[in-house]
């Protein structure tokens, strides 16, 4: 990967700042210190969650493993047998009680339209909103993607270090999207391109940042990006939904609930754009 492009890392950046210079151009930033005060800086590692929580389990690779075995695995992890990965559970079914150390939340958009009052609850079904990835040495994506339902999302680091690889959305010409899901790359490896089955996908310029214990990278949505770890990681994933891609969301939303009930989904749309605009009415006032 020749002369990758740099994300802008800020500190002490305020809100209007961070609106007017990143989330308004659609561009991506690593904050440095938004998370300081967060109370899982320094107290989510491997042990904790292995000593607390080994006894979880998720489905992997078609067997159940807890997650004691998953940190195991993270803490051998090498690049000739990488953890597995992406290895990520939802904090609201997992760990609920963690949820307040990763206060206060840090908001990309006039407003925080996933926990706004607003927002139905019925709306935000079946949408992954917090996750924590844990990954170890040669832990790496399988493929380069952006975010399904057009949302953004913003990733803190909580223990160790992981890498990210960022495409423009002006690159998906390039990224050669999979037939059956075009947010998804057939490309598998960005560091090693078969440039003879994508020959297109030297013409993608990638952005290249490390991310480190207790910051956080905001990519906006249609962003394709992928990751690898050289350490025993822990990152926090939070959804970003904004005035920018809400309508996005709806409409790929509306998509899925189609494949149920073409009625719902039209009920359920409607409701959306009547939400979508009387948050966009509230904003305009601030």
């Amino acid at each position: 990967m020749q002369n990758p492009f740099q994300i802008d890392r800020r500190s002490n950046l305020g809100r209007k700042a961070l609106l007017n210079e990143y989330v308004n151009k659609n561009l991506p930033v690593i904050l440095t210190d938004a998370a300081k005060d967060w109370p899982a800086i320094g107290k989510w590692t491997p042990e904790f969650f292995k000593t607390h929580y080994g006894h979880l389990t998720k489905e992997l690779d078609g067997r159940l493993i807890t997650l004691a075995e998953q940190v195991d695995r993270v803490l051998a992890s090498t690049p000739e047998d990488p953890a597995p990965y992406p290895y990520c559970v939802e904090m609201t079914d997992y760990f609920p009680d963690l949820l307040k150390d990763i206060e206060p939340a840090i908001v990309f958009g006039r407003m925080d339209r996933v926990r706004s009052p607003l927002m139905p609850k019925a709306l935000m079904h079946g949408t992954p909103i917090h996750e924590i990835f844990f990954g170890g040495n040669g832990s790496a994506f399988p493929f380069v993607h952006f975010d399904a339902l057009y949302l953004g999302t913003n990733i803190t680091q909580i223990y160790g270090a992981k890498d990210f690889v960022l495409y423009r959305p002006e690159d998906g010409p390039y990224m050669y999207p999979r037939p059956d899901n075009e947010k998804f790359s057939r490309v598998t490896n960005v560091f090693d391109p078969d440039l003879e089955r994508f020959p297109l996908f030297a013409k993608a310029k990638p952005y290249f940042a490390t991310l480190n214990a207790g910051e956080t990278i905001y990519f906006p949505c249609g962003w394709w990006h992928t990751t690898v770890t050289h350490c025993p990681s822990i990152s926090s994933g939070r959804v970003v939904l904004n005035t920018l891609n809400y309508d996005m969301y709806l409409r790929d939303k509306y998509k899925r609930w189609s494949q149920r009930s073409k009625f719902k989904a039209k009920v359920a749309f409607g409701i959306g754009k009547g939400v979508g605009s009387l948050m966009s009415a509230i904003e305009s006032l601030h």
